[in-house]
């Protein structure tokens, strides 16, 4: 019980979700602990990126509890990261804004085994990095909200916390991801959540 007494917010990673991240979108037939690691280094630096590099809307560490914790007891939350593609697959696209944004809601981009598709999200942050610029975030954010498969709850407004940090991605050279000139990371309250611990 330590997680819900003792912390302010608690954003889940699961290997079993990153496993399968690895083996679909990156072709690694049997993904190692660094394959693992690296794509969760990915989303950790996402998060603390505005507390490092300089950007349009930084989005201060401290600023995810007052935005996604509701009650305190309800401060376990998803995360999940886009663009999760190899080098040879970037060499022949690069997504924009919109395409990355729709990416994080995809139930196979959650770095957690649960479908937000049953649940309600409570509080949504997007955390956008590279060649990013607020009214593309505003566009893609407002064709989320349009989408009948990302509800939120009737008692919170569907509010979405965006961050833009102007740094793009830093990739391990040789590693398995590509380096894109973008990337988001979503870090989010939802009631899905509750698959984890049932």
């Amino acid at each position: 019980h330590s997680l819900l007494e003792h912390t302010d917010v608690a954003a889940m990673l699961d290997n079993e979700a990153i496993y399968d991240l690895c083996r679909r979108n990156l072709d690694i037939e049997r993904p190692t602990y660094t394959n693992l690691n690296r794509l969760v280094g990915q989303v950790v630096s996402s998060l603390t990126a505005s507390l490092r590099f300089d950007g349009a809307l930084n989005v201060d560490i401290t600023e995810f509890q007052t935005n996604l914790v509701p009650y305190p007891r309800i401060h376990f939350v998803l995360t999940s990261y886009a663009p999760v593609i190899s080098a040879e697959k970037a060499y022949h696209e690069q997504l924009s804004v919109a395409e990355i944004s729709n990416a994080v809601f995809e139930p196979a981009a959650m770095m957690t085994k649960c479908d937000p598709r049953h649940g309600k999200y409570m509080a949504c942050c997007l955390m956008y990095r590279g060649d990013v610029v607020p009214k593309d975030v505003n566009a893609a954010v407002a064709t989320i909200k349009t989408k009948r498969t990302i509800q939120f709850v009737d008692w919170s407004p569907t509010g979405f916390k965006c961050g833009i940090n102007y740094q793009p991605p830093t990739v391990v050279p040789g590693g398995d991801l590509a380096k894109v000139q973008r990337a988001v990371c979503m870090i989010a309250n939802s009631t899905a959540i509750a698959e984890v611990f049932a």
